[in-house]
């Protein structure tokens, strides 16, 4: 590894590749399911109030909260938003929009990906993006995975779909080119969701194991530890955040002290998925030789898809 060079562990020298020589990027990112997790996982659980309700939190107060918090700290997010969410939370969501964030796709009903053929993924995408269009009088350009994994073949369907950009992946810790669309990916890191630190059910139990929801300050450490990092190595950080999971009157507070820790730095470019998807693109710079998207993409062009395995978990927060 190159000493200070982007990715390894060698000195801080970064050459900026980010606006106006910004050392890092960051996009802030929240995933508003409400409860469609919950009813994707099984439709009986509509009768259900109380496992809904879990869900329902998010639209009733996690949403304000957030809202709250993004607009002291002067910071637009991404908000991947289902096209059912539209549909059961129409006020709420149109308080998002009417603050200037930007709304992405997320499916429609929180499908789960992995039981879907690729005709049936585009559906989903197609109808989220109708509902969204509805709202916000514009087709959104981003797109985020709701549950499960994209089947060979759909990346070059969403194009088609009016969207250029993608937020699904894990596989790297800077924006990269998918190899066989016009799509530029964002990727995640688990670390940098909240819900695997606090997300908590206990019928249906979720998760499965019934582990206990994570101390706040070692939460707020993990954040702040990868922020160091990717701020020394010039990386884009991407934190994805539910309202149902970060929206409690106590949570809340480990977001505006990120948030005013990141603020504090003059060499941050905080964007929206679309503007960092943008820039990434018009840079015209290409995926790093033998990058695993395009040797994904090579392994998997000719391959059949894998046989469907149907969830038995509640899978009560996006993947």
């Amino acid at each position: 590894m190159v000493a200070g060079d982007a990715t390894g562990s060698g000195g801080a020298a970064v050459v900026s590749r980010w606006p106006n020589g910004a050392r890092c990027a960051v996009l802030i990112s929240v995933d508003f399911d409400a409860e469609l997790p919950i009813l994707a996982a099984d439709p009986a659980n509509a009768a259900r109030e109380k496992t809904l309700s879990v869900g329902r939190y998010g639209a009733r107060r996690g949403t304000d909260r957030l809202l709250a918090a993004l607009a002291d700290a002067g910071v637009r997010a991404t908000w991947f938003v289902p096209g059912r969410t539209v549909e059961l939370h129409p006020d709420a969501v149109g308080e998002v929009h009417a603050a200037g964030h930007e709304l992405a796709n997320h499916g429609h009903r929180h499908e789960d990906f992995d039981v879907l053929t690729v005709s049936e993924q585009v559906d989903a995408v197609r109808r989220g993006s109708a509902a969204l269009a509805e709202l916000a009088g514009q087709r959104p350009r981003g797109f985020r995975t709701p549950l499960g994994s994209w089947k060979p073949g759909l990346a070059g369907r969403l194009p088609e779909l009016g969207v250029s950009w993608s937020s699904s992946g894990f596989g790297d810790d800077l924006p990269y080119l998918h190899p066989d669309a016009d799509l530029v990916e964002i990727p995640l890191h688990h670390e940098l969701h909240d819900h695997p630190y606090f997300f908590f059910n206990l019928q249906p139990p979720f998760p499965a194991g019934q582990s206990r929801i994570a101390p706040y300050r070692h939460v707020l450490g993990n954040w702040l530890r990868e922020f160091t990092a990717y701020h020394r190595f010039g990386l884009c950080y991407v934190l994805r955040l539910q309202p149902e999971v970060i929206g409690t009157p106590g949570r809340i507070r480990l977001l505006r002290e990120l948030l005013a820790h990141i603020g504090g730095h003059d060499d941050v470019w905080l964007g929206t998925g679309g503007e960092i998807a943008d820039w990434w693109r018009a840079r015209g710079v290409p995926n790093d030789p033998g990058h695993p998207a395009d040797l994904f993409a090579k392994l998997t062009a000719a391959a059949p898809d894998p046989p469907a395995a149907r969830r038995t978990e509640l899978p009560a927060g996006s993947e």
